[in-house]
């Protein structure tokens, strides 16, 4: 099997961990990883660990992590599979019947319905987010954490043991990207109106 950067990457990672004196799970939360790269917990797990995953077909991993995707939308929104069946099958202009055999696992879709879903959940990384190795998907995800969690001299970027106003802003505003359509448009709103209050006082 061919080699992946995600050895390395995960070096870089412990070397940040160690120098910022934080544990490991400050960085590497799987459950959150699962969620972000669409892998089952206990695969991130085994990558995170050194260890291989198990052997998989490129259909395999696009049909387990549109499923993926799907179970994390329902179990977020509250949604009914046929709520997301509908709303793939007006956005792709497919079926509801096929929408929501591929939402199962049970359907792989062609390329071209495929780029419709990297558009439909607001994947990162086009159609190889679904078609990616679990190792190459783990490492692009690693790698956009060393982003934001380093500064331009490759050194971490260390929360402080008891977080000050600006630091649980910047929090906020990394979890802010997973929140559901209809949490960020209430999120979105209060910004705003805060933003606009404080223009009124600054004129004042």
């Amino acid at each position: 099997m061919e080699s992946t950067p995600l050895p390395e990457t995960l070096r870089r990672l412990d070397a940040l961990i160690q120098q910022g004196g934080l544990a490991r799970s400050e960085f590497l939360d799987t459950r959150r990883l699962a969620v972000r790269t669409a892998l089952p917990e206990d695969v991130v797990d085994t990558l995170l660990r050194g260890g291989q995953p198990p052997a998989e077909t490129v259909n395999e991993r696009v049909r387990s992590r549109i499923k993926a995707l799907a179970d994390d939308r329902l179990a977020r929104t509250g949604q009914r599979m046929s709520d997301l069946a509908g709303a793939i099958s007006r956005q792709l202009g497919v079926s509801a019947f096929w929408a929501r055999q591929v939402c199962a696992g049970d359907k792989v879709p062609s390329v071209e319905l495929l780029h419709g879903l990297v558009d439909f959940f607001g994947v990162e990384g086009g159609e190889a987010f679904f078609t990616a190795s679990a190792d190459e998907a783990l490492d692009r995800e690693l790698r956009s954490l060393l982003a934001a969690r380093s500064t331009p001299e490759g050194r971490a970027v260390v929360p402080s043991a008891s977080p000050g106003r600006d630091d649980v802003r910047g929090l906020a505003l990394r979890q802010a990207r997973d929140l559901p359509e209809q949490r960020w448009n209430v999120l979105n709103a209060t910004l705003k109106a805060l933003l606009e209050l404080d223009d009124q006082e600054g004129d004042r």
